[in-house]
């Protein structure tokens, strides 16, 4: 049986195939029609999905809605009602593209993925419940979803044990975790639904001057983690900014503009924001871990990729494991409904079987986009022009190590994309951590993006406690954990008295390029059964240089989704200061290539179809 999941119109939209419960693939429409957080109808990546296996859209037995358009439509208008006339300009705003998309789901699978047969709609929260329990390694767990809103839940919790998943209250709106945290994304002058993780990075930089006003006058935070928040300074329920002008008055100013300096006040802005949500969700932990017993914790939501609340929930919570869905923002909820019709509607028996195939979880490392066979790279790189070698797989490692230990940046594309936002060694920028100048490098010429944006550590599963203190899993980049205090350099009295962004420059460990300026870092831990070929990598660095650790950024430069295909790794390649790029079997130095006029044109890759 084969159910494609659907999540779309708000952010992230993408696409999801679940045969018999195991998930086939799944990808974000963002990578293939190059938008950024593309939100239309995944209609590319449903193809991509039915492609991978082999089918088409009259093969499906259902097709799955990760929410209830009509709740959440309800939810708008009784929002507007309340407020008007106050919100009229944002209501006309809203209006056609629901009258024209969002209300007709049907219609829209019928036409854009072919599907004539039965629509199914999941509510949100249970989309992000399900993808967070169904696909973990618990055969029961507490689940505990965070997000901005979905049709009137922003909060959900409860538990899941075989193949049942039991939602037992939830917070709703206005009253969000998630929308606070996009409030001060908007007024520190980062973009709504992509730029938390910059106030996250950001935070370190600065003091928690103003938590106590926050507490006092934005948000009453409960102890079991339940919020209120003071609707006098938010905009968001009705209108089109987040905040408005008595925000403005509390905190001393307009929203910084973006692209502009960042002052010493966003940084303390974005401090304090961020230790309100850790307590939040540290409070939110204990209060399910009392109210289900459970030991083990699943995680999604958009505020599930807070990977520093995340973390301390591990090291200061009450539960013994957690477990967080990759894609854990809306994209997942395809992958979230797709799995609840599986288990919940058609009440199939749920077995770990995952196990037997080498897999930790059911997410199969979170690498279920496209792939290139070495024979379609080939055919590309013949056409474009490029200068490469093709290596054999032990050659390969050894050649792009020693490469890494010179200080060269690597573009790395190997096997399936990943799905989520994180680059976890599919589509992945690589370089050596030991260098105190690589972050910096990366982020100005490569990159193209704000220097104070730390980067993740890739370390081998097994000497993880070497280097953090961190002893579970990470595959999936979202447990941030403190560099070990054996492996910190002392910051000087004159280093210690660099102001803000300054700081960036201070090495801080042995591996300076992966430690943020509060000595922590996102770790992601890599196995040989999860990531074969990005394992050797590792080994092979480790043996060159002592050290088990690779500098890991997504492949891509800032404005774009993660590259998906040849041509795109290639041409990030030739527009940046990379200095080497593997696809597949195949290596290419820039050294190498020249002009190439291939890299400034991205229209032939659409000869190269997906596998």
């Amino acid at each position: 049986m084969y159910i494609l999941g659907i999540s779309a119109y708000y952010h992230d939209s993408a696409a999801c195939l679940v045969r018999d419960g195991e998930i086939l693939a799944a990808a974000q429409e963002e990578r293939f029609t190059r938008k950024k957080h593309d939100h239309r109808f995944p209609a590319r990546a449903a193809d991509f999905c039915l492609r991978h296996a082999g089918i088409t859209a009259n093969d499906l037995d259902y097709v799955a809605f990760y929410d209830k358009p009509l709740l959440k439509f309800e939810r708008l208008l009784e929002t507007y009602l309340d407020y008007a006339p106050a919100g009229l300009r944002s209501f006309l705003t809203a209006m056609p593209l629901w009258l024209r998309e969002k209300l007709w789901i049907r219609e829209q699978v019928s036409k854009d993925a072919g599907f004539k047969g039965l629509v199914l709609f999941t509510e949100h929260h249970e989309s992000h419940a399900a993808s967070a329990f169904f696909p973990s390694p618990f055969e029961s767990a507490a689940v505990l979803t965070m997000d901005g809103v979905g049709e009137w839940a922003t909060s959900s919790y409860g538990y899941g044990r075989g193949n049942e998943l039991h939602l037992l209250k939830e917070l709703h709106f206005p009253h969000s975790l998630g929308l606070l945290y996009s409030a001060f994304t908007y007024y520190t002058g980062f973009k709504v639904n992509s730029g938390e993780y910059k106030v996250m990075s950001l935070a370190p930089y600065g003091e928690p001057r103003y938590v106590s006003l926050i507490l006092d006058e934005l948000v009453d935070l409960c102890e079991d983690g339940s919020l209120r928040l003071n609707m006098k300074y938010f905009d968001f329920a009705a209108g089109l900014r987040m905040t408005n002008n008595a925000f403005d008055r509390l905190f001393g100013g307009p929203p910084r503009s973006p692209e502009s300096q960042i002052t010493q006040r966003d940084m303390d802005l974005a401090r304090s924001v961020q230790e309100v949500t850790e307590e939040a969700m540290l409070r939110m932990a204990r209060h399910v871990h009392g109210e289900t017993g459970e030991r083990n914790l699943c995680l999604a939501g958009g505020v599930a990729l807070n990977c520093v609340g995340n973390g301390r929930i591990l090291r200061e919570g009450p539960f013994e494991r957690i477990w967080v869905q990759p894609a854990a923002g809306d994209a997942g909820g395809s992958l979230g409904a797709a799995l609840s019709v599986w288990y919940q509607y058609l009440g199939n028996e749920r077995r770990l079987d995952w196990v037997c195939h080498g897999h930790a979880d059911g997410m199969k490392g979170a690498y279920l986009g496209p792939e290139f066979s070495s024979d379609q790279i080939e055919e590309f790189l013949l056409t474009s022009g490029a200068r490469y070698r093709a290596l054999e797989r032990a050659q390969l490692v050894d050649t792009v190590a020693k490469l890494l230990s010179e200080k060269k940046v690597v573009g790395w594309f190997q096997g399936r994309m990943e799905f989520g936002p994180r680059a976890l060694g599919g589509r992945s920028i690589l370089a050596d951590p030991r260098s105190p100048r690589m972050q910096s490098q990366i982020n100005l010429k490569i990159k193209f993006r704000e220097s104070f944006r730390p980067f993740a550590p890739s370390v081998l599963r097994e000497r993880v406690a070497d280097y953090f203190d961190l002893t579970e899993d990470s595959p999936y980049m979202l447990l941030v954990a403190p560099v070990r205090e054996d492996l910190r350099r002392e910051v000087t009295a004159e280093e210690n008295m660099r102001f803000g962004i300054d700081k960036l420059n201070v090495p801080r460990s042995t591996i300076p390029a992966v430690t943020h300026v509060d000595y922590s870092a996102r770790v992601q831990t890599v196995s040989r059964n999860g990531s074969p070929a990005f394992y050797d990598l590792l080994k092979a660095f480790e043996q060159l240089t002592n050290c088990g650790v690779l500098v890991n950024t997504s492949f891509n430069i800032r404005g774009e989704p993660i590259v998906c295909t040849p041509a795109e790794a290639y041409t990030c390649f030739m527009r940046t200061e990379m200095d080497c790029l593997v696809v597949g079997d195949y290596l290419l130095l820039k050294s190498e290539q020249g002009e190439n006029v291939f890299a400034e044109n991205l229209s032939c890759q659409e000869e190269f179809q997906l596998d």
